[in-house]
C-alpha cells in the first residue's frame, strides 16, 4: 500500500532535451481553431433559429424541453473543467491511486438529489433555485443566497479560463493572451445569443472532445510502454496502487472514509443545490427526463474518473521507460499532464490539438455554465422582483446584456488574477469555502420545517464565518510554514492552482515532518471534510436560532418547500410499530408507494401550479399533513 504523503516518484535520470514546444504545429492549431468554430457555430444556430420569437423561458431554461441525454452530459461538462483534466493525473502520478476512491460517493452524491432536491425545485416550478429560499423563508433569505453565488461564481470564473491558458503557455508557448481572449470572446457570444439551450449543446459536443482527447492519450502512451497491463505491473511495482486505508481521522488529507463520504457533501453541493446543475434539471421536459439526467451521469463521472486516473498511471510508466527533459523535471506538478502529452504525441500532428481542445472544452464548458448561471439568477432574483414590469422583449435584451457583462468581467477577472500571485490561492479556495453553507442552506430548509428566516440568514453567516475561518486560515497558517496545503476546492475541480506569474502550481501535500497542534490541527482539516462541516454549521446554528426564535409558530409553512423527512422514515416500519410511535393519523394518510407530494395527494400539477383545492392553511386534502410534521420538529 502506497504511504499517504510519501515522496513523488523519482523518474529516469533527466536528459538535456528541451521540451517539444515546437510540436504544436499548424495542423494542431487548425484542430484548436475548429473547436471554437465550432462552438461557435452551435451557439449562433440556437440563436437564429426563432429570432424574434424567443422568450426568456428559452433563453434562460430551454423552454422546458431538454431531453435527459443531453442535459446529463451538460451536468457532466459543467464541473468538468480543465484543472480537473490536468490535476487529478497529476495527483495519480505523485500519490497512487488513493483518489480513486472519491468516485464511491458518486452513488450518494447523484441518488440524493435525483430524489429529494429535483423533485422539491421540479415541482415549485422554478427558474433559479434561489426563488426556493423566498417560498421556504422569505425574500432577505432569498437575496443573501443568490448574492452569495454570485460572489462564488465572480471571484472563480476568471480562474477557471486563466489557469489553463497559463499552463498551456509555460509548456507550449501558445500566447497567454490570446487563448484568454479567444475562450472569452466566444464562450461570451455563444452563450449571451443563444442561452441554455445552446450551453446544453455546446456542452455535449465539448464533452465528447474531452472523451476523445483523453481516450487518445491513455490508447498512444498505453501502446508506447507494452500495452495497458505493462502499466498496472509498473504501478503495482513502485506501490502506486492504492489500498483502502479505513483511518478514521478528518485531517488525513486523503482515506477511504474522506473521499467516499466527505465527497458526497462536496456532491451534493454541486448536484444538489448549485444553479449551473439546478437551471438543468429545470430545463428538462419532464421531471423524470430531470431525475434520469441524473443518474446518467453516475456512469459518466466514473468513466470520467477512471481516464484520469489511468492518463496518470501512463505518464508514470511512460517515464520509467523513456527519460525526462530538465524542463519538464522541473515543472510544477501541474504542468506534468501538458509536458507528458507534448512529449508523447510529438510527431503526430494533430493530437496534441485535440488534447489542447479537450483541456480548453473543460473551460469553455464551465465558463459558459457560469455566465448562464450568473445571468438567470440576477435577472430572477434581484431584478425583475422589483421590476416586474418589465416587458418579454426587454427581459430578453437585459437577459442577453447580464450574459455579455459577465463574460467582460470574466474577462477582466482572468486580468486580475494575472496580477494576484500567491493570493490567488485564497482566490480559488472560495469556490469551495462557499459550496458547503449554501449546502447548509438548502438542507436546513428542506428537511426541518421549524427552520425560520431569522434561522436561516444567520446560519449561513455562521457557515460563511466557519469557511472562511478554516480556509483562510489554514492558507496563512501553510504560507508561514512553507508548507503548500491540500486543495480546499469543495466540487469537482479536483486540485485547484496557486499561481504565480511564471508557474502553475498544483496545491499538493508534501511530507510533514511533525503532527501540527492546536489551531494549526484544526486549519489541516481534509478539504473533502470542507462542504460537511460548513453545511453542518448553518443547520445547527440555524435550529438553534430557529428554536430560539419560536420557530414557524404564526408563519405560514408551504408544504410543497417541505421533504417529509419523519413519515418517509417510518414508512418502511411495520404497521403495528407506526401504530406505537403516535404516528396512526399519518400513516392512515401515506400510502406506501406514493413519491414526495404526489399529485393526487396534494394537488400539485406537473407544471407546479397549486389546484384551488389546496386548503387556506397550506396543508393537502390527503396525504401526511405539513401541521403534523410541524408539530414534530417545532416548538
Amino acid at each position: 500500500m502506497r504511504i499517504e504523503g510519501s515522496a513523488a516518484p523519482s523518474p529516469l535520470p533527466t536528459s538535456d532535451t528541451s521540451v517539444v514546444s515546437s510540436t504544436f504545429s499548424v495542423v494542431d492549431y487548425v484542430v484548436f481553431i475548429l473547436l471554437l468554430l465550432f462552438s461557435l457555430a452551435i451557439g449562433l444556430y440556437h440563436a437564429c433559429r426563432g429570432w424574434g420569437r424567443h422568450t426568456v423561458g428559452q433563453l434562460l431554461l430551454a423552454d422546458r424541453k431538454m431531453g435527459c441525454l443531453p442535459v446529463a452530459l451538460s451536468l457532466l461538462a459543467t464541473f468538468q473543467s480543465a484543472v480537473a483534466i490536468l490535476g487529478v493525473p497529476s495527483e495519480i502520478y505523485r500519490f497512487g491511486t488513493q483518489y480513486w476512491f472519491l468516485g464511491c460517493s458518486y452513488f450518494l452524491g447523484l441518488l440524493i438529489p435525483a430524489h429529494i432536491f429535483i423533485p422539491v425545485f421540479y415541482r415549485l416550478h422554478l427558474t433559479s433555485a434561489y426563488e426556493y429560499l423566498e417560498l421556504r423563508f422569505n425574500k432577505a433569505v432569498r437575496v443573501c443566497g443568490t448574492m452569495t453565488f454570485i460572489f462564488q461564481m465572480v471571484i472563480y470564473m476568471g480562474v477557471v479560463l486563466y489557469a489553463p491558458s497559463l499552463a498551456l503557455n509555460a509548456v507550449t508557448g501558445f500566447d497567454l493572451w490570446l487563448s484568454v481572449l479567444a475562450l472569452g470572446v466566444v464562450c461570451t457570444v455563444y452563450t449571451a445569443l443563444g442561452g441554455l439551450k445552446a450551453v446544453i449543446w455546446t456542452d455535449v459536443f465539448q464533452t465528447l472532445v474531452m472523451f476523445l482527447g483523453q481516450l487518445v492519450v491513455i490508447i498512444v502512451g498505453s501502446a508506447k510502454v507494452g500495452g495497458l497491463g505493462r502499466v498496472w505491473d509498473v504501478a503495482s511495482q513502485y506501490n502506486l496502487i492504492s489500498g483502502i486505508n479505513l483511518d478514521p481521522d478528518p485531517f488525513v488529507r486523503h482515506t477511504f472514509w474522506t473521499l467516499a463520504f466527505g465527497g458526497v457533501f462536496m456532491m451534493l453541493s454541486l448536484y444538489g443545490v448549485n444553479q449551473a446543475q439546478v437551471q438543468r434539471y429545470l430545463s428538462s421536459r419532464t421531471e423524470k427526463a430531470a431525475v434520469l439526467s441524473c443518474y446518467a451521469v453516475f456512469p459518466c463521472q466514473q468513466i470520467v474518473l477512471c481516464m484520469s486516473c489511468l492518463i496518470g498511471l501512463v505518464m508514470f510508466a511512460y517515464y520509467k521507460e523513456y527519460a525526462m527533459s530538465t524542463q519538464q523535471a522541473q515543472a510544477a506538478p501541474d504542468q506534468f499532464v501538458l509536458y507528458f502529452v507534448m512529449d508523447l504525441l510529438k510527431g503526430l500532428p494533430g493530437l496534441p490539438g485535440l488534447f489542447v481542445a479537450c483541456l480548453f472544452s473543460g473551460s469553455l464548458s464551465t465558463i459558459s455554465s457560469a455566465f448562464n448561471s450568473l445571468a438567470t439568477v440576477t435577472m430572477e432574483d434581484l431584478i425583475q422582483p422589483w421590476f416586474p414590469e418589465f416587458s418579454e422583449a426587454h427581459a430578453i435584451l437585459l437577459s442577453r446584456s447580464l450574459a455579455f457583462g459577465y463574460g467582460l468581467l470574466c474577462l477582466g477577472m482572468a486580468f486580475i488574477s494575472s496580477q494576484m500571485g500567491p493570493v490567488l490561492q485564497a482566490a480559488i479556495s472560495i469556490f469551495g469555502m462557499v459550496g458547503g453553507p449554501l449546502l447548509g442552506l438548502f438542507c436546513l430548509g428542506i428537511f426541518f420545517p421549524c427552520a425560520n428566516p431569522s434561522g436561516a440568514i444567520v446560519g449561513l453567516l455562521a457557515g460563511l464565518i466557519m469557511a472562511f475561518w478554516i480556509g483562510i486560515g489554514s492558507i496563512v497558517t501553510n504560507m508561514g510554514s512553507g508548507i503548500p496545503h491540500p486543495s480546499f476546492n469543495g466540487s469537482s475541480f479536483s486540485l485547484p492552482s496557486n499561481l504565480t506569474n511564471t508557474t502553475v502550481a498544483t496545491l499538493m501535500p508534501s511530507t510533514t515532518l511533525s503532527k501540527p497542534t492546536g489551531l494549526q490541527r484544526f486549519y489541516s482539516l481534509s478539504y473533502l471534510w470542507y462542504s460537511a462541516h460548513n453545511s453542518t454549521t448553518v443547520i445547527v446554528v440555524g435550529l438553534i436560532v430557529s428554536l430560539l426564535t419560536g420557530g414557524m409558530r404564526g408563519r405560514h409553512l408551504d408544504p410543497r418547500t417541505i421533504y417529509p423527512v419523519l413519515p418517509k422514515l417510518l414508512a418502511f416500519l411495520p404497521l403495528s410499530c407506526r401504530n406505537r410511535l403516535c404516528c396512526r393519523s399519518c400513516h392512515q394518510d401515506v400510502p406506501r408507494d406514493t413519491n414526495l407530494f404526489p399529485e393526487k395527494m396534494n394537488g400539485v400539477l406537473q407544471d407546479g401550479r397549486v389546484k384551488d383545492a389546496m386548503a387556506e392553511d397550506g396543508s393537502a386534502h390527503q396525504g401526511c399533513s405539513p401541521t403534523f410534521i410541524v408539530q414534530e420538529t417545532s416548538l
